[in-house]
């Protein structure tokens, strides 16, 4: 075969026994990379066929060492037919639509330049809760030649490499920032209008969405201080917004509250806000979560700044 797969998870279950399902005879070699499981995620794997990297825990968890981990595993795999071009990583939540390889591979061929291609990516629950709609919408973005793709997505090995791969330290952002390295490089990132695969994200809690969002400002804070000094300015807009929305909004109202109640009044920026985003097209629950979310982002950035000398800070969600 012409493309192999790394998948990452820790204890998906059955979500994980779907996923290697749906690369069976379209990729080869599969490599599962599990952090931890306690559910029989490495047995189930191994059923299935894939060659199992289990990732040292002594060490600080983030996704993109274990892509990592995954893509160099494929250097040490031989006799499978795997010419060493193309890789789909994806999520142990996630699975591979029909027809999506056969179309991202016929793309990578025949565009030299691009080195990593993603299709779309759906909520299998959409309806199943409000942030599993949330997600669903996150997943809808514009097709064509673009910034940036997701972690579920083809990869040209080549490019990868010729990077260095994922950037470790992050706990999240992790491909956001191998695009812009790629682009910086001379590659490109596409995104197909083609259906690529299913996510399960099973967010049942307020409280897992608001971890989610934190996490978020945490990555773009990161990220604008790897990178927002560079000609893109990086991370600066979804920074600067957590902060303005999550931050200098309420923080004004309630101190100017204790000088005059009438302080308060700016706080009707929030609807507004929301008011704004609906008359441009979003759903009003779209809206009203992007506004909300800017308190947990504006979190995240901030931990950023006070934990960041202390190394990888994981915010998991579920």
């Amino acid at each position: 075969m012409t493309l192999a797969a790394v998948v990452i998870g820790r204890n998906e279950g059955d979500r994980l026994i779907r996923c290697l399902a749906s690369l069976k005879g379209r990729a080869g070699p599969v490599i599962y990379v599990d952090s931890g499981s306690t559910d029989g995620s490495v047995e189930a794997a191994r059923a299935a066929g894939a060659e199992v990297v289990a990732l040292d825990m002594s060490l600080p968890f983030t996704a993109a060492r274990a892509r990592n981990a995954g893509l160099a595993r494929l250097k040490t795999v031989s006799d499978t037919g795997f010419d060493g071009a193309f890789v789909q990583v994806i999520d142990g939540d996630c699975e591979v639509q029909e027809g999506w390889v056969g179309t991202a591979l016929d793309f990578l061929e025949a565009h030299p330049k691009v080195a990593m291609v993603a299709g779309r990516l759906r909520e299998r629950f959409p309806e199943a809760t409000v942030w599993n709609r949330l997600a669903d919408a996150e997943w809808d973005t514009a097709t064509g030649e673009t910034q940036a793709v997701g972690g579920i997505a083809v990869l040209r090995l080549e490019a990868i490499e010729e990077v260095g791969g994922y950037r470790e330290s992050l706990i999240a952002g992790e491909e956001p920032e191998l695009c812009l390295r790629l682009r910086r490089a001379g590659w490109q990132i596409w995104r197909l209008e083609a259906e690529m695969a299913l996510h399960d994200i099973a967010m049942t809690k307020l409280s897992q969405w608001w971890r989610r969002m934190r996490r978020h400002g945490h990555a773009v804070a990161e990220g604008r201080a790897l990178h927002g000094a560079g000609p893109e300015r990086y991370c600066a807009a979804p920074v600067r917004r957590a902060l303005i929305w999550g931050l200098a909004v309420p923080g004004a109202a309630l101190l100017g509250a204790l000088i005059t109640p009438w302080a308060l009044l700016l706080l009707l920026a929030w609807p507004a806000q929301v008011l704004r985003l609906r008359l441009k097209g979003t759903s009003w629950t779209e809206a009203f979560f992007l506004v909300l979310g800017k308190l947990p982002e504006a979190q995240g950035v901030l931990g950023y700044h006070l934990t960041h000398r202390k190394g990888p800070q994981i915010i998991e969600y579920k």
